[in-house]
């Protein structure tokens, strides 16, 4: 009975304690898992925060790139627009020559008149000519001038100027149009077609 009796209270013993290791493996196993998990959530934690990382950087060099073009493209456009000559009138005098009266385009940067280049182009039967020339004498019978006649070196703005263009090859000729491109340093073109009537005459406007 009482061999009987130890026996049955070591049973129940070594039961107690493979039920306390059970449950200690399934604690231990249970913070493993949480710890996995937790060093899941934090690799995904720190590839979002490099993601978002990378994005940022993305994003800040494409806002840079965009400034940067938009003031490139803003500073070519001040400068095209900063020496723009405007063609007031064009008028046939000594029945080659042609009177240009012209001024600069508001809020222009004053120019030099060799740097004020002019061209003319005309059909010519078919086969296509130009002239060319500057408003400081190149191509022309007077260089720029104030209304007063005085040569001048240096166009302000403001004020209006003459200067009278003597086509070597494209003359003002009947009932044909002609295109004169007039061109300050690296500023914009000025574009205007020149429309002859049936005769070519002396002050006869054709623009």
């Amino acid at each position: 009975m009482t061999a009987s009796r130890s026996t049955r209270r070591g049973g129940r013993q070594k039961k107690q304690k493979m039920v306390k290791h059970m449950k200690n493996e399934m604690k231990n196993e249970n913070r493993d898992n949480v710890a996995a998990i937790g060093i899941g959530a934090m690799i995904v934690f720190i590839a979002l925060i490099l993601v978002a990382a990378v994005a940022a950087a993305v994003i800040i060099q494409t806002a840079e790139k965009l400034q940067q073009n938009a003031q490139t493209t803003g500073e070519d456009t001040t400068d095209m627009m900063a020496s723009k000559i405007t063609v007031k009138s064009v008028v046939i005098t000594n029945t080659d020559d042609l009177y240009v009266t012209f001024e600069l385009a508001p809020g222009s940067d004053p120019v030099t008149a060799t740097t004020i280049q002019w061209l003319i182009t005309c059909d010519l039967g078919g086969t296509g000519a130009t002239d060319t020339g500057d408003f400081a004498g190149v191509g022309t019978t007077t260089g720029a001038s104030d209304l007063t006649g005085t040569l001048q070196a240096t166009i302000l703005n403001g004020a209006t100027y003459t200067v009278q263009l003597n086509p070597a090859t494209c003359v003002p000729t009947a009932n044909d149009q002609h295109t004169l491109n007039v061109q300050s340093g690296t500023g914009g073109f000025t574009y205007e077609v020149l429309n002859y009537g049936g005769g070519v005459t002396d002050g006869e406007v054709v623009i």
